[in-house]
């Protein structure tokens, strides 16, 4: 497990290290729009989560705009979702000052909140509202939760940012985050919760033999209420989790 872990830390070195790289001939090619900045971040989490050796699987068809709201296990959560997609993410200021991955974050466009200001909140929803309204395809991604836990269970979602997009009109896509670890550990192993530091974390999820990231999407709908959308979209997704659950039995 050792050398594993040594062995992926070392590649996962390597790859930041190309990704800023390939962040700077971005730059020397042209304007950094904000739809390539989402392209640059989906090229990195697919070779991010190759050099993990974490597979992952998609059910449903991924959202093409509009908001799409999650629940949140990990921040392997955002390389799957962006992977998949080209998105926007909202995330908790902290993560900004996180090295270099605060400020890939940035790069490639996320949006930064502190949860404990209104103010903040304020201006994230304004910001929210540019992205939504931008003729380019890419999706704003929401993790309502406020925070990542350990799957036991999908908590309510808080509703402020979800208003937006409830606002404007525009689609809201539920998707549910489940991990399956091959030799049939609990999922909360690779969830980052409570107290435990990235580093101790990420050097856990470094040991681990294989792994799958299963992503489901919901069908598109638009709310009028965001308090309504906040309950459905957390029901839909506490609901697909539970499904896929059984269907592992």
């Amino acid at each position: 497990m050792t050398l594993r872990r040594t062995r992926r830390a070392v590649a996962l070195v390597v790859e930041i290290f190309l990704c800023i790289i390939r962040f700077w001939l971005l730059r020397l090619k042209g304007p950094l729009t904000l739809e390539r900045r989402a392209l640059w971040s989906q090229g990195c989490a697919h070779r991010f989560l190759s050099t993990l050796n974490i597979a992952y699987k998609v059910e449903g068809r991924p959202a093409t705009h509009g908001l799409v709201v999650a629940n949140h296990l990990s921040y392997i959560d955002v390389l799957v979702l962006s992977a998949e997609m080209p998105c926007f993410f909202v995330a908790k200021m902290e993560i900004g000052g996180w090295p270099f991955f605060g400020r890939a974050a940035r790069s490639g466009g996320t949006i930064f909140v502190d949860r404990g200001s209104a103010e903040s909140a304020k201006s994230v929803a304004e910001q929210m509202k540019e992205r939504l309204m931008l003729p380019i395809p890419v999706p704003v991604l929401l993790f309502p939760e406020g925070t990542s836990t350990d799957g036991n269970e999908v908590i309510r979602f808080h509703s402020r940012l979800i208003d937006p997009a409830t606002s404007l009109r525009v689609p809201i896509t539920a998707a549910a985050i489940r991990y399956t670890i091959h030799d049939g550990t609990p999922e909360r192993k690779l969830c980052w919760y409570g107290d435990e530091t990235f580093v101790n974390h990420l050097w856990k999820v470094l040991g681990v033999g294989g792994f799958e990231a299963v992503v489901r999407f919901g069908e598109p709908r638009v709310y009028t209420d965001r308090r309504v959308a906040a309950d459905a979209t957390h029901d839909e997704i506490a609901a697909m989790r539970e499904e896929s659950a059984l269907l592992l039995q």
